[in-house]
């Protein structure tokens, strides 16, 4: 559907106001100057009634000898038919009218009448004698050289040619600011890319448009964005890995260059393998989630059964008694998300719980609904971080040495975490609470109510 803001009208408003302005140019215009042209110019007139008023004080001065005197002369300066007439179209000179000449007296011009173009022949105009017009007239062939519209073909080319012409090329204009310059800033900002220009954007007046242009500019800049944070993200991940994979191989040298215990050399490259595995592993699977950008298969997930499967994993993993991981989450909290991936995260945050507890320390699960989304918080008794890191913990192989207790890690968990819960509509952050560090989620409520043997339940229990 097109909306009000849609190229179409733009294009379509410019497109008829050029064509009414052609159509009103051509109607107004073409017609003043067509006016313009039929009549006689001022200096002509003025001639014309010069000779009038000469053939007046002939007939004044000499009567019927003066006009014919007077004729003569004429005769010598205008070469078309000259006549001095009385009110009945009888001659004041003593020269008799010919048959076609007394036809052609009955369509006389005046000299303010517009000249036909498709009479034959040069008009015939009459003009009154100036001081006594009822007592005589000149009547003259038009001089060809008094023809009005001696320029008509110069403003004809005017008319129809340059002045359209002219129209055509701000329309040309127009349509090329409208259109062409936004695509040749799409075509710059690929050619940056191209060369590896991935800080490029176009231009605020091309993405602030609003008809398809500039969503087509935003999408430019959001796929910009995109593509500039994965491979900033991946540069980075390289590397990081990089760097800490250096560490246990220093150490595997070293071990291998000096451990003399068989079994104890056996134990030190099964654990830095293990570390080194479970190093790339992460790592690959950060890179993926932020490269995948398929849509999810969502399904209802009850939030209670997953914690119990992933409490009792984790429980066996750390040795930790189950009374110390407590789940305050209500019988009623499901979620619409993916069940692999919400797993994952939480497993992750849980793990990142326990790791950085103290000893008899407490993990503690709770949720609260509001509207369409639970709110999902999870707080360990760690002693919490600083306020400045709180959003540095979420970076990959982001480790705050010497802010909580704990055995370390690699970085990895909460990035992964927040990673897939954002690709499900979900939301993570964190807070400082009473005790330690909160890690709070925003998960998307299952719409209506779950029956207690739907698929998702007995997958969690099964």
């Amino acid at each position: 559907m097109l909306d009000r803001h849609s190229l179409f009208w733009r294009l379509a408003v410019l497109l008829v106001g050029f064509c009414l302005l052609m159509i009103g140019l051509s109607y107004s215009w073409g017609r003043h100057m067509e006016t313009q042209d039929a009549f006689l110019s001022e200096p002509a007139r003025q001639v014309l009634r010069g000779y009038a008023a000469e053939a007046e004080q002939a007939w004044r001065s000499g009567g019927q000898v003066g006009v014919d005197a007077w004729l003569s002369g004429m005769h010598e300066r205008e070469q078309g038919w000259v006549g001095v007439l009385d009110g009945d179209l009888q001659p004041l000179g003593s020269a008799n009218l010919s048959s076609s000449q007394t036809q052609r007296l009955t369509r006389l011009r005046g000299v303010d009448w517009p000249m036909s173009r498709r009479s034959i022949g040069q008009p015939w105009l009459r003009l009154p004698f100036p001081l006594a017009s009822e007592q005589g007239m000149l009547v003259i062939e038009l001089p060809e050289r008094f023809n009005p519209g001696q320029y008509r073909l110069f403003w004809r080319v005017v008319t129809n040619g340059v002045i359209p012409g002219l129209f055509t090329l701000l329309l040309c204009v127009g349509l090329y600011r409208m259109l062409i310059v936004p695509l040749n800033q799409l075509r710059e900002q690929a050619n940056a890319w191209r060369a590896d220009q991935l800080a490029a954007r176009l231009d605020a007046r091309t993405t602030q448009r609003r008809d398809e242009l500039g969503e087509l500019a935003r999408a430019f800049d959001q796929m910009a964005e995109r593509l500039q944070g994965t491979v900033t993200l991946q540069q980075q991940l390289l590397r990081d890995l990089s760097h800490e994979m250096r560490t246990p191989l220093s150490r595997l040298r070293v071990a291998c260059d000096g451990e003399t215990d068989l079994q104890r050399l056996r134990e030190r490259l099964h654990r830095e393998v293990d570390a080194m595995q479970q190093l790339v592993e992460d790592t690959l699977q950060l890179a993926w989630q932020d490269a995948e950008r398929a849509p999810m298969n969502l399904e209802p997930i009850q939030l209670q059964a997953l914690w119990d499967m992933l409490s009792e994993n984790a429980c066996y993993e750390s040795g930790w008694a189950p009374a110390r991981l407590h789940c305050e989450l209500p019988a009623d909290c499901w979620v619409q998300g993916n069940l692999n991936h919400l797993a994952q995260a939480l497993e992750n945050v849980l793990r990142n719980a326990i790791r950085h507890s103290p000893a008899q320390g407490l993990v503690r699960l709770s949720g609260r609904r509001h509207g369409h989304y639970w709110h999902i918080e999870l707080e360990d008794d760690g002693g919490g971080v600083a306020e400045a890191d709180l959003e540095r913990i979420f970076a990959p192989f982001s480790r705050l040495d010497g802010s909580r207790p704990g055995d370390g890690g690699f970085g990895l968990g909460l990035s992964i975490a927040r990673s897939a819960i954002e690709r499900q509509g979900g939301r993570v952050w964190a807070v400082n609470g009473a005790q330690g560090l909160r890690v709070c989620l925003r998960l998307a409520a299952t719409p209506g109510s779950v029956p207690p043997g739907s698929p998702a339940r007995l997958a969690l229990t099964g």
